[in-house]
């Protein structure tokens, strides 16, 4: 399919097309009054010239600036179809782009319960190392899902502390940390192709 015929199939390119017959039929009846006006002056003779002329003269005038006022109108048609299709582009590329984040946003809590699993395991019992092995590997194949779908996670011990990606949950004095920096990750944050779906829940150093 051609541009043109794209263009047809967008709302918004009805008024060009309506303009254009506009602009035709003006100069349609421009041409009948200018063929009338020389008929009548022939007609009268020569003494009746000069009002032909004027006539025809204002006649091209108004026709001059009516084409303007329709070449102008026409522009202004233009740029809204173009702005019309960059907006719903926009949109459809946003709606693909976005379309997993409810989804997204209910996943991760398996990731935070199997993280919460192998934190309540002891790494030094080795009769738990079957169960802890089974649950890293559960993880990682979680997340390498996420990664598929640009599903980043959060996690910024020793980051400063970002309030737009952070939620702090308590501050602490801690005199080997930077004041205001992430000493402690109690919940990680993810975000879908730098969308936030949830903040990472932080300690803070107190100065």
């Amino acid at each position: 399919m051609s541009e043109q015929d794209k263009s047809r199939d967008i709302p918004g390119n009805e008024p060009t097309e309506d303009l254009n017959q506009s602009a035709q039929a003006a100069m349609d009846e421009a041409a009948d009054v200018a063929a009338e006006a020389a008929a009548e002056g022939g007609d009268e003779g020569a003494d009746k010239g000069p009002g032909a002329e004027e006539q025809l003269a204002q006649l091209s005038e108004e026709l001059a600036q009516t084409r303007k006022a329709l070449a102008e109108a026409d522009l202004r048609a233009q740029a809204e179809i173009q702005n019309m299709r960059r907006r719903m582009e926009r949109e459809v590329a946003n709606a693909h782009k976005f379309a997993v984040e409810k989804f997204a946003g209910e996943i991760i809590s398996v990731a935070d319960s199997l993280e919460r699993g192998l934190a309540a395991l002891n790494a030094e019992d080795e009769a738990q190392a079957p169960a802890r092995e089974g649950l890293e590997l559960t993880l990682k194949l979680l997340l390498d899902v996420f990664g598929r779908f640009n599903i980043e996670q959060i996690n910024p011990p020793g980051q400063p502390f970002n309030p737009d990606l952070h939620e702090a949950m308590a501050m602490v004095p801690s005199p080997d940390a930077e004041p205001n920096s992430v000493i402690e990750v109690l919940e990680k944050g993810y975000a879908l192709n730098g969308r936030l779906l949830r903040p990472a829940r932080v300690v803070v150093a107190k100065a």
